[in-house]
């Protein structure tokens, strides 16, 4: 993946030694993620949600890599009843999930993400550009297909959400969170969902 793939703002010295960090949200309903099952012959499964509830869940993710490290995936969530009425994340909570990630990766990193209105805000360019660790680029329009944490949405929701019949909001909460969980401890989940964006064919293939 070279400079000229995408549209880049930032320092290209920061790249230097650093970690390539995708970058995507996503939001998680009461509303099961239905999936093929086993049932007796002749029964249709009937999965029975908790239809009063719409509270909803938003995530944060990274897929980090860079060549010689084992690739690694970051993650925070926030509440849906927020004290400053948001239902979603704040220009400031993503400035906390990269700060936090600078930290536990150890080094600068080359962030790629897509152009929603929160990643292209003001405050959040003046955050960014302000940052001597982190240089950005921006996805092509309409290309999820490139971004490697949108594969890991997928698979969450195959393999840890499908066919649950939340309880509550708490439930959906604690299954989101085991789930993005046992991925991280998953590296090659974290490898081919970047393997499957075309990007890379391994890990070794990625450059600044």
């Amino acid at each position: 993946m070279g400079e000229g793939d995408l549209a880049g703002r930032g320092t290209t010295a920061a790249a230097l030694g650093a970690w390539t960090v995708f970058a995507d949200e996503a939001g998680f309903s009461m509303t099961p993620h239905t999936a093929r099952t086993w049932s007796r012959t002749g029964v249709t499964p009937v999965i029975r949600v908790n239809g009063g509830s719409r509270r909803h869940l938003s995530v944060a993710a990274l897929c980090c890599y860079k060549p010689g490290e084992r690739p690694r995936l970051v993650f925070r969530h926030t509440d849906d009843r927020r004290a400053d009425g948001r239902k979603g994340f704040s220009w400031k909570d993503l400035r906390d999930l990269l700060t936090a990630a600078h930290t536990k990766l150890g080094g600068p990193i080359v962030l790629v993400w897509d152009n929603v209105g929160l990643h292209l805000s003001r405050a959040m360019r003046a955050w960014t550009t302000a940052r001597d660790w982190l240089t950005v680029f921006q996805l092509p329009a309409y290309a999820p297909d490139l971004n490697p944490v949108e594969g890991i949405w997928s698979s969450l929701r195959r393999t840890s959400l499908a066919n649950i019949a939340f309880a509550d909001y708490t439930h959906l909460v604690t299954a989101v969170r085991r789930g993005l969980r046992q991925i991280q401890y998953r590296p090659t989940i974290i490898t081919g969902c970047l393997i499957g964006t075309g990007l890379a064919t391994s890990p070794g293939d990625i450059t600044h």
